[in-house]
């Protein structure tokens, strides 16, 4: 199944509202950068708007604990690894700054600055009510013009349900899907496979 670049966008109320900061609307990259080094809580930036991130449930961050810990347990000395939500991801064909749940790179990361990392070969969200829309659709077509990108992972924090995108290199992506907990998730990108049971340890999902 071919996943097209032309995905209609989801209602934004339903997914975050922009920052007012300082009486002002409209952010440059720096005074966003700025602001971000001092904040309290982590913000996404976009054609100069700055979006409060929203906040984690605890099956999410289970979810997101396990991921990490076992692809960072498989890949130790490999020069793919993944990387936690404190890695800021920046997009130039676009503008976002944003912090996805898990990013994989393969060396060392590309710097916008000493922030910011441009050249994820993969990047894993993990869905929860408010942002799957978000992250499906509109985020996920901002992912695909990062020019690295070979694979967008989305883990359902509600349901036993993984989707992977890969682009096809015909301008379209192609989607496989995991609902079944026997299964395994193959990671192209770090060349390993990890089992839905171990991904949903401790979740209590059925």
């Amino acid at each position: 199944m071919d996943y097209k670049h032309d995905t209609p966008d989801p209602d934004p109320s339903l997914v975050r509202e922009p920052l007012a900061a300082y009486g002002k609307n409209q952010f440059t990259i720096p005074e966003y950068l700025e602001m971000e080094r001092v904040a309290l809580e982590k913000h996404e930036y976009f054609q100069g708007e700055i979006f409060t991130m929203s906040g984690a449930s605890n099956r999410h961050i289970v979810i997101n604990r396990n991921l990490l810990v076992e692809l960072g347990y498989r890949t130790k000395g490999q020069p793919c690894r993944p990387l936690g939500n404190d890695m800021r991801v920046y997009i130039p064909e676009n503008t976002l700054f944003t912090y996805p749940d898990i990013s994989i790179f393969c060396g060392d990361p590309i710097m916008y600055d000493e922030d910011n990392a441009t050249n994820p070969v993969a990047l894993i969200e993990i869905l929860s009510p408010s942002t799957r829309n978000y992250d499906r659709t509109t985020k996920f077509k901002l992912y695909q013009e990062i020019p690295t990108l070979q694979e967008y992972i989305l883990v359902d924090s509600t349901s036993i349900r993984i989707e992977i995108f890969r682009p096809t290199g015909k301008g379209d992506w192609q989607r496989q899907e995991y609902t079944d907990m026997d299964s395994f998730l193959e990671v192209r990108t770090l060349a390993l496979a990890i089992s839905l049971a171990e991904i949903y340890a401790d979740t209590h999902l059925p």
